[in-house]
């Protein structure tokens, strides 16, 4: 499998790392089947993601996904960071190889996920601006 610079960059040298004690939003995402499974922190100030965080189990793929999605929606008002799509993150990376494209709809997920958890924590129905919530679509997995 042919990787992209930039995603052996984010996978040697992963950035936002970590957890978030007091976050005001988690998600997790995943799928034991293909062994996949991201966390994501985020803290949000007036509407604004101002710190966010990620744990992810699985291949170098998803850890690169995962690195360059919270590089993408930090700093990013909440409703601007949910335009984030998969297909945005594989070409923040310069591509992912077809059997590795679940790994970005996993980073799409976990941080949809971590906005709903914001969301429901203020007391606010999430479906509105998130959208239906559903476990990403693992048939493809072959990790």
């Amino acid at each position: 499998m042919i990787y992209s610079e930039k995603v052996m960059d984010h996978f040697a040298h992963p950035r936002n790392v970590g957890e978030i004690e007091d976050a005001d939003g988690v998600g997790e995402v995943g799928n034991a089947k293909c062994g996949d499974i991201m966390k994501m922190y985020i803290k949000v100030n007036d509407g604004v993601i101002t710190d966010v965080k990620f744990k992810t189990f699985g291949c170098g793929a998803a850890v690169a996904t995962s690195s360059i999605a919270t590089e993408m929606i930090k700093g990013k008002k909440l409703e601007d960071a949910l335009k984030l799509t998969n297909k945005a993150v594989v070409e923040a990376l310069d591509g992912l190889p077809p059997a590795k494209l679940h790994c970005s709809v996993l980073a799409e997920e976990a941080m949809k996920a971590a906005v709903s958890d914001y969301y429901k924590r203020q007391g606010i129905d999430p479906t509105p601006f998130v959208g239906k919530q559903s476990a990403p679509d693992c048939e493809n997995c072959n990790g």
